[in-house]
């Protein structure tokens, strides 16, 4: 099994496999200690061919691949495709289209939510894949033959599951049901976010409108500062210090030093300094400038017990459908059509999930359909 090192076998091997209707693609990467994965192979099939390239060999130049994946005539096949993406992206400057991600299709098709691929290869091909070589250190050069081996499964098996999970989806007219989850998987946005927006993912809600300020500045400022380092965030600024500097605001080094949340000494450091420079800048905001509150709306009476109901609902439609809860509806959604019924603005009310589900939600939000429990079964029927 031979690993491709050199510019010519790289050239060769993409040549060959951008003749493919599709091609198979995984990724081995390291990222415990940087902000942007750390690509170490990329691994490659097609029927009749397979690629194992080392992007760490001397003067190999990946544009050949990055040209497969923009090539609009090859479908790229991917397994929880989202960080190979990411990477792709972040190396290349693009996203690879047209993409068939197998996790999400194997939901459309009833394999449960967020299958992973040995257990997916399993139902399929039958086939039991050893996992011994997952936690390789894939930097260390040079790789074993039963690592090597490790790896290649990851897109060879993935090329049966990919043709029988895509004939039944054409057999089943499901396709168009996966298409609009790959629009949302292949947005730009989805591996570009703003650091601007960076607070958003934090999990806290701030009671003032300054604390607010301090969070948005920090995150931002905490965002750029990881990547240009290539660290991940909680090397630079833990979550947890965010909250307690935007709810006691350090205008300078000691009180920065007083927090119990930092380092000792950290706040002597040029990156504290920096830190101290955000927080003052949002400090110094003036008070109609600030950022206003997220609302959180107070739910209707019996939103709660609605949405309840909505879940069991949601369960006996996938059932039917025989496909996973998750592809139809998420717990938000759920919410909110208990609270706001046809003015919920979420993707279960939208397109082939409001044909299959929302509207059946909404019927039973209004009353048109109940649920109930008969001969040991739930059932729906409609309402005099």
């Amino acid at each position: 099994m031979q690993l491709i090192t050199t510019q010519d076998e790289l050239e060769a091997a993409l040549s060959e496999l951008s003749r493919s209707e599709f091609v198979t693609i995984d990724t081995e990467f390291i990222r415990e200690t940087t902000f942007w994965p750390e690509l170490c192979l990329v691994q490659l099939a097609a029927p009749g061919v397979t690629a194992l390239i080392d992007p760490l060999a001397e003067g190999i130049d990946l544009t050949p691949f990055f040209a497969l994946m923009a090539n609009e005539n090859v479908v790229k096949v991917f397994h929880a495709a989202r960080q190979d993406i990411e990477i792709v992206f972040n190396l290349g400057g693009l996203i690879p289209h047209p993409v068939f991600d197998t996790q999400v299709a194997a939901m459309v098709c009833g394999f449960g939510d967020s299958v992973s691929y040995d257990q997916l290869v399993q139902k399929i091909t039958g086939a039991r894949l050893d996992k011994s070589s997952r936690f390789t250190d894939w930097r260390h050069r040079p790789l074993s033959e039963k690592q090597l081996e490790y790896a290649l499964a990851d897109v060879t098996y993935l090329i049966e599951v990919y043709q029988y999970l895509k004939a039944q989806l054409e057999r089943e007219d499901r396709a168009h049901w996966l298409n609009e989850e790959m629009e949302v998987l292949t947005a730009r946005e989805t591996y570009d976010p703003h650091p601007d927006d960076a607070w958003r993912r934090l999990k806290m809600r701030v009671k003032k409108p300054q604390e607010l300020a301090i969070v948005q500045r920090v995150s931002a400022w905490r965002e750029r500062e990881a990547r240009e380092r290539n660290v991940p965030r909680g090397r630079v600024l833990k979550d947890d210090a965010i909250f307690e500097i935007a709810q006691q605001a350090p205008r300078d080094t000691p009180a920065l030093g007083r927090l119990r949340s930092t380092p000792r000494g950290w706040e002597r450091s040029a990156t504290a300094t920096a830190l101290l420079r955000e927080v003052n800048a949002a400090l110094d905001i003036p008070k109609e400038e600030l950022p206003k509150l997220p609302k959180y709306a107070q739910q209707p009476e019996g939103t709660s017990a609605a949405a309840e109901l909505i879940k069991v609902l949601l369960k006996l439609v996938a059932e039917q459908q025989g496909v996973a809860p998750k592809v139809l509806a998420s717990s938000d959604d759920i919410e909110k059509i208990a609270a706001s019924g046809e003015d919920a603005d979420v993707p279960a009310m939208q397109g082939w999930r409001r044909e299959v589900f929302g509207e059946r939600a909404l019927s039973l939000v209004r009353g048109e359909i109940a649920i109930k429990f008969q001969n040991r079964k739930i059932s729906v029927f409609d309402t005099p």
